[in-house]
């Protein structure tokens, strides 16, 4: 698919095409995300080879190192929920909001959407680490020659790209690729961010926590017609508890355990733009204290066009 949108891009030349195209191409690009995603998991195939293959070619084309990736997000998935050792979204206690700096409350709340490229070089604010050094504390020794693999693909790829807007100029590629990728980067963050923002949504400190009480602080989103295109990411409670159900078996899990869950089960099903804003504003700080905490709105929440 994505491929065939580039001939057809490619066959009309227009501008007025374009944005239509970027946003096509980058949600393509998000949905190969996910596809990589689930080789990340061991879901895609019982093979670990072929997982790590596939897991390259989804990645290595829209600029994410796919071990480094794959081994951060192991680090989240056991540890969600956890303030103080969850590896992405994860929530700062008031007083250090307090102490925040304009610029930096700017960057991490108002420049959230498109974190990721940053992100991977360094990491979430007070996590050390880079996704493609590997040496990072992120890895095990074990794990390093994987990591370097990644990274070396990430950079082979890196000059793929240098070599187009040599060949056919920085506007090629600036509508060819950079729009697009800017386009995924919205996706992922928005996504992830959604999965894991929300006021009814509690985080744990200390010996409170433990992994049944993380994996069920998410909640399922809505994206309507575009659920089946971007894998039913969505379907995030069943994807935390279970960690290597295809994403093809997501629905049918999900369906399987709210009647088991009960009240523990947390969906929405508001556009996502409203849930959005709503988490947008909702979502900035915990209290100091407490083993069990829930976020704590930016002042200005509360206006009627966010409730």
């Amino acid at each position: 698919m994505i491929a065939a949108l580039y001939g057809v891009a490619a066959q009309i030349n227009s501008w007025l095409f374009l944005p239509v195209f970027w946003l096509m191409q980058g949600t393509l690009f998000w949905a190969l995300f996910v596809v990589g995603h689930d080789c990340g998991h061991g879901s895609f195939s019982k093979a670990k080879w072929l997982n790590n293959l596939i897991g390259h070619l989804a990645h290595t084309p829209i600029l994410v190192p796919y071990h480094g990736w794959r081994i951060s997000h192991r680090t989240h998935h056991a540890n969600t929920g956890n303030i103080d050792t969850d590896e992405s979204w994860y929530p700062i206690a008031e007083a250090d909001y307090r102490a925040m700096s304009w610029i930096a409350k700017l960057v991490r709340f108002y420049g959230s959407l498109l974190a990721y490229p940053v992100y991977l070089f360094l990491r979430s604010p007070g996590r050390d680490g880079s996704h493609f050094l590997p040496s990072s504390a992120l890895f095990r020794p074990s794990e390093r020659r994987q990591v370097l693999t990644s990274t070396i693909c990430w950079a082979a790829m890196v000059l793929v790209l240098i070599g187009l807007a040599i060949q056919f100029g920085p506007l090629f590629l600036l509508k060819y690729y950079v729009a697009p990728y800017l386009v995924f980067v919205v996706w992922l963050d928005l996504v992830t961010f959604l999965h894991h923002s929300d006021s009814e949504i509690p985080w744990y400190r200390n010996d409170d926590w433990h992994f049944l009480k993380g994996a069920l602080s998410t909640i399922d989103r809505d994206y309507g017609w575009l659920n089946p295109i971007h894998h039913n990411i969505g379907t995030h409670v069943a994807h935390h508890i279970f960690l290597g159900i295809p994403h093809y078996h997501l629905k049918a899990a999900t369906a399987a355990i709210k009647p088991v869950l009960g009240d523990y089960y947390r969906s929405s099903d508001e556009p996502i733009w409203r849930s959005f804003v709503r988490s947008y504003w909702a979502c900035h700080f915990v209290p100091d204290q407490g083993s069990k905490v829930y976020y704590q709105p930016h002042p200005s929440y509360g206006k009627p066009w966010v409730d």
